[in-house]
């Protein structure tokens, strides 16, 4: 009996206080890391989704984290029940590329740092990261020039996959298949392709809507296409 009394007033009386100041301080600059973050992915990203979108949780994701650990931190009875916590919330998102998740977990990892009082590693990481994802995406974007087109092709009809990319093929200098995702008798494809000018793409979109006038095209292009 008495070593439960003992145990419960080391979680009453393991606890820190907060500084405000230095907690606002971390807040902040979580916040300024978390919207350069945003940058970089939108301009530097290569996803199909619409990044401009998709960041906006970066800041939210990062401040709520820096918030949880430092509150956490400060008590061992508030980290057990985070536990508790973690096995009944769930979250559930629709990441459907790699790079989406590896960006998510790196304001994660900017929200830790300044939850931990690790203002100084953060910073430092957060920057070779960044310049390394720099470095990296200007290094390959000769190789990106020759597919710079995405394009998302969605129909109810039973239309084989191999005829939509030979009418691909004829209208592009290459094709790539980036995705198949198939709901009952819905069928969604995303290619990746190089498209040397707009008439190209009419012309291949024209073609595409003989198999299926209810076809569903989308189209997504970083570079800007020619009308020539």
């Amino acid at each position: 009996m008495e070593e439960v009394t003992s145990f419960e007033k080391f979680l009453t009386l393991s606890s820190a206080e907060i500084s405000i100041t230095s907690f606002t301080l971390s807040l902040i600059l979580t916040a300024l890391l978390s919207i350069a973050l945003s940058i970089v992915y939108i301009k530097y990203g290569s996803a199909i989704s619409n990044r401009k979108y998709f960041s906006k949780t970066f800041i939210l994701i990062a401040m709520t984290t820096m918030l949880i650990i430092t509150i956490v931190k400060s008590s061992l009875a508030l980290s057990l029940g985070l536990v508790g916590a973690l096995s009944i919330v769930r979250f559930r998102g629709a990441i459907k590329e790699p790079e989406e998740l590896a960006y998510l977990f790196l304001s994660i990892a900017i929200g830790l740092g300044f939850g931990a009082n690790q203002a100084y590693i953060t910073i430092v990481a957060f920057i070779l990261i960044v310049s390394i994802i720099i470095i990296v995406k200007l290094f390959s974007e000769k190789d990106e020039d020759n597919s710079n087109l995405y394009v998302t092709i969605s129909t109810k009809k039973n239309i084989p996959i191999e005829k939509i990319i030979d009418i691909l093929s004829k209208h592009s200098s290459s094709v790539s298949l980036k995705r198949i995702d198939e709901n009952g008798d819905i069928l969604e494809v995303s290619f990746l392709l190089f498209v040397e000018n707009y008439n190209q793409l009419i012309t291949a979109k024209n073609s595409l809507k003989e198999l299926d006038k209810e076809m569903r095209i989308s189209y997504l292009d970083q570079h800007g296409l020619s009308y020539g």
